[in-house]
């Protein structure tokens, strides 16, 4: 799976978590804190963050309670 491929999923998922309401890639880039120039180069491929690949990865390797507590972790570090 390309990096692209994990930003629109992710970015799909987000939506489907908010009943469907379309985001627009300014709002979701203002909440990743990025420009939109730089959110839409992720989606369409034209820029790979590496470190957003290896955390998929990671994340990949655990259980789905473990992947939950170190969400909702990085989540309370966010705020």
């Amino acid at each position: 799976m390309e990096i692209n491929d994990l930003f629109n999923l992710l970015h799909n998922a987000v939506e489907a978590q908010h009943n469907g309401k379309k985001i627009s890639q300014k709002i979701m880039a203002e909440k990743l804190d990025v420009s939109m120039r730089t959110y839409q180069d992720w989606r369409l491929g034209n820029a790979k963050p590496q470190a957003a690949k290896a955390v998929i990865e990671m994340l990949a390797m655990l259980e789905d309670d473990e992947i939950i507590r170190v969400v909702r972790k990085i989540n309370k570090l966010g705020k």
